[in-house]
Formats: C-alpha cells, structure tokens, sequence
C-alpha cells in the first residue's frame, strides 16, 4: 500500500537531508585542513635537520601517509557513527580499539615509507617486523586518539548548534503565534465598538451618518485584511491607516473632533508595527475627548532622538488621575492598550518603551520609544 507523506513531513526531510549533507562537507573540509596542516608541521620541523637533498622525499612521504590517514580516519568515523547511539562506555572502548587498529595499520605503512623517503630500500630478507611496528604504540595510536578526540569534540558541538537551531526556530514560532494572535485580537475589538456606534446612529434614526461609517469602515477592514499580522510599514502608511480610523470616528465626533500630525520628514520612512497608532488614538477619543462635551483635540507627533523614534499621542481631555499615573499601563485593561504592550515587548523586547503621562494644562500623552530603523532600498 502506498504512503502518503504530508508537506509537512516532506519540508522536514528535506530540510534533515540538507542538513545532513552540510555535516558531511563540514567532515571533508576538516579533513582535508586538518591532515594538511599537520604535513606542514612536519615539512617545518625537517627543515631544521633533514638534509636539502631529503626535503622533496620528505614532503611526499608526507602527503602519502596523509592520505592514508584520511582514509583510515574515515573508516574510524564510520565506526564511530554505528556506536553513537550505544552507552559511552562502549564508545569509549570503540575509540581506543579503534585507534589501536588504526594505529597497527597506518604505522607500519608509514615506517617502510620512511625507508622509501632516503633510498634505503632494504632486501626483503633484512626487513625485521619489530621495524615495522616501532611507534605503533606511541606516535601513531595518540595521533589516532587525538583524531578521535577531534572528531567528537567538533560532533557534539555541530549536535549543540543544530539544538539551539531548533530552540530559536521553536521561539521564533512561539512569537510569530503570539503576534498572530495579538494582532487579530484588535480586529474583534475595534469591529465591536464601531458597530456599537453605528448601532447608535441607527437608533437615532441617523441613516447617513451610519451609511458613511459603515463604507469607512469596510476600507478600514480591507486595509487590515491586506496586511499580515507580523508586518512593520512606514509610519507615513500608517498615518494614512489611522486617518481613515479617525474618518470613521468624525462620522460620530463631527466638527468636535480636531486633529493636528506634526511628523517630522525623517520619521516619515521610520517602521512600526501595523495598527500600532489605532489603538492609541482610540484611547485618546474615549478616555479624552469623549469626555469634553465640546469635543477636544487630538495630537500625533514622530521625531527622532538618536537612534530612536519617539511616538506621542496627546489629547487636551481631563488627563489621568494622579493616583493611577504611576502604574497606568497596568490599571488600564483594555483590550487596546494590553495589546499595544504585548506587542512592543514581542518585537522589541527591553529596547521599547510604552508610558502614559498628563500635559499641561489639561490631558494625557501616550508615549512610544521604538529603534529608528528604515526599510532597505
């Protein structure tokens, strides 16, 4: 029977299988460097007693038993991946019977060669094993384990990486999921009090009035529909958002709302998080001039002090008082202001700040700190 494999499960084994042969080329340039350099420590101590004559044998020994060691560590980290699962005892005797071998074979190898390398070659009946083996136990198997010791080392540590990839890739998932859900969270919220207020108009019999808000407010939705959740615009874009929010607000407020934008030029081009003004503006409409029978005043202004950019919202409503002025983020729970918070602290961390305030003579400023950063051109 056939096996369906889902796009999920493909995108995983493709992405296991790239990672995979990113380790494998990872080995070879290790190899390959690793072995090159250790017959560039030994061509430079020859140099200091091997006569000139000697040198070029020297150097091609060299890279033979360079080559042989590449292959014989080879056949090493294919042991060693058939144990790696196994307890680190058994590892730990595979490493040293391993080298051992190893040893017993790459040794000899390179002991006749150093006969080869100054023209002593020896008639078959002269050659003695014990020659053969000298330093099987000494020079080759400690190469051999340190080798080993390389190996594992740069394993565990390339198993490290590929743990914190998934750690970050895991977080990074775990935040895109909350701004997801923090950001559609205003959609509900914003949709539920304008209708509230064109529910108002109805009532009192003000079908023109509703009419218009409810066409503002289909562009307003389809703006909010044509933008992703995690994207950052230009504050000039969203500028033009909150204008077509505070459209829909004038439809109620009519000449008793005022609004004054004093953005400077380089702020224009400054990204923030999008729908980040709405909620800020709608705090102000409802704690501020709502409250002023003869309507109020709305300020938005964007400067740049340093490597930030500095947001305020102000009204000229009746400000907060002052026992709730210390903590106010934490004393207002609407649903706005929470998710302007959460937001920040999502996308920015500890490198925003988020802080209310009263002004002179009369109302409130909400203040926003973000990094000045531009879209790349």
């Amino acid at each position: 029977m056939a096996t369906v494999v889902g796009p999920a499960k493909k995108h995983r084994s493709l992405r296991d299988h790239a990672v995979s042969l990113s380790r494998g080329k990872q080995f070879w340039l290790f190899q390959a460097g690793g072995w090159t350099i250790w017959v560039v420590l030994l061509v430079i101590r020859d140099l200091t007693f091997v006569p000139a004559e000697y040198l070029l044998g020297r150097v091609t020994v060299y890279v033979i038993s360079a080559i042989m060691g590449i292959l014989l560590t080879t056949g090493l980290r294919g042991l060693y991946r058939l144990v790696w699962e196994n307890s680190i005892t058994v590892r730990a005797a595979t490493v040293i019977l391993g080298s051992l071998a190893v040893s017993a074979i790459w040794q000899p190898f390179n002991n006749y060669l150093d006969y080869v390398s100054f023209g002593e070659f020896l008639p078959f009946e002269d050659f003695q094993v014990e020659d053969l083996f000298r330093g099987t136990l000494s020079v080759a198997f400690f190469t051999m384990l340190f080798w080993s010791g390389l190996y594992f080392f740069i394993k565990y540590y390339q198993l490290f990486q590929l743990e914190k990839e998934k750690s970050l890739r895991s977080e990074a998932l775990a935040q895109e999921a909350q701004l997801r859900m923090l950001r559609y969270q205003l959609n509900p919220h914003f949709l539920f009090n304008t209708l509230n207020a064109i529910s108002t108009l109805v009532l009192d019999k003000a079908t023109d009035q509703a009419n218009e808000m409810l066409t503002k407010l289909s562009k307003f939705l389809r703006y909010s529909l044509d933008h992703s959740p995690l994207d950052r615009v230009s504050l000039s874009h969203e500028l033009e958002t909150s204008k077509l929010y505070l459209d829909i607000e004038k439809v109620r407020f009519g000449e008793r709302m005022q609004l004054e934008i004093n953005v400077r030029d380089e702020a224009l081009n400054a990204l923030v998080p999008s729908m980040l003004l709405q909620p800020l503006i709608e705090n102000s409409i409802k704690h501020g001039l709502s409250k002023l029978e003869q309507g109020g005043k709305i300020t938005i202004t964007a400067t740049i002090d340093e490597q930030n950019l500095v947001l305020t919202i102000a009204d000229n409503g009746p400000g907060i008082p002052e026992p709730m002025l210390g903590d106010s983020l934490a004393t207002f729970k609407g649903v706005g202001l929470v998710n302007v918070r959460e937001r920040l602290k999502e996308m920015y961390g500890s490198n925003q700040s988020f802080t209310f305030s009263n002004q002179e003579p009369s109302g409130c400023k909400a203040t926003v700190v973000l990094p000045y950063e531009t879209a790349e051109k």
